[in-house]
């Protein structure tokens, strides 16, 4: 099995890359979406509607796929030979940030119910602020595998 993983790590790790991309984007848009939700939409509109159907769309048809596809793909890497080192820090710190990444995935699903439900409590600004939480999540992940600093 290490010797097939070893083979096909160019496409593995391409394939990885990809996903990780299709699942940012949807990091950073559904919280934009969340905003826009709260401030300019009123519960129970049409539009309120609209905005719920978009919001699910991108979680269930973009985000969750991607999601998974970059916890497959990045574990294959992760069990190809000669590829991780477990006795750097560096392999650590970015386990540490993916794991943070899919809470806020889940985070943002949760939110995503609050919606349909009626029952946000959340503001714009939050909202906002919480759409930071990837980018430096991403930016921890990019330093830790591109310079392996520790």
């Amino acid at each position: 099995m290490t010797d097939l993983l070893a083979e096909i790590y160019p496409w593995t790790k391409s394939l990885h890359v990809m996903s990780v991309i299709a699942w940012m984007a949807g990091l950073f848009y559904l919280p934009r979406l969340f905003v826009h939700h709260t401030e300019k939409v009123e519960v129970g509109s049409e539009t309120d509607k609209l905005f719920q159907m978009m919001e699910m769309k991108l979680l269930k048809l973009i985000m969750v796929p991607a999601m998974i596809s970059t916890w497959v793909f990045g574990l294959c890497l992760v069990f190809t030979p000669g590829i991780v080192d477990w006795s750097e820090g560096w392999p650590w710190v970015k386990a540490g940030a993916v794991i943070g990444m899919t809470w806020f995935h889940e985070w943002l699903a949760a939110r995503r119910k609050d919606f349909v439900a009626g029952t946000n409590t959340r503001s714009g600004r939050t909202y906002r602020l919480m759409n930071e939480v990837p980018t430096v999540f991403m930016i921890i992940i990019v330093i830790m595998v591109i310079a392996r600093p520790i």
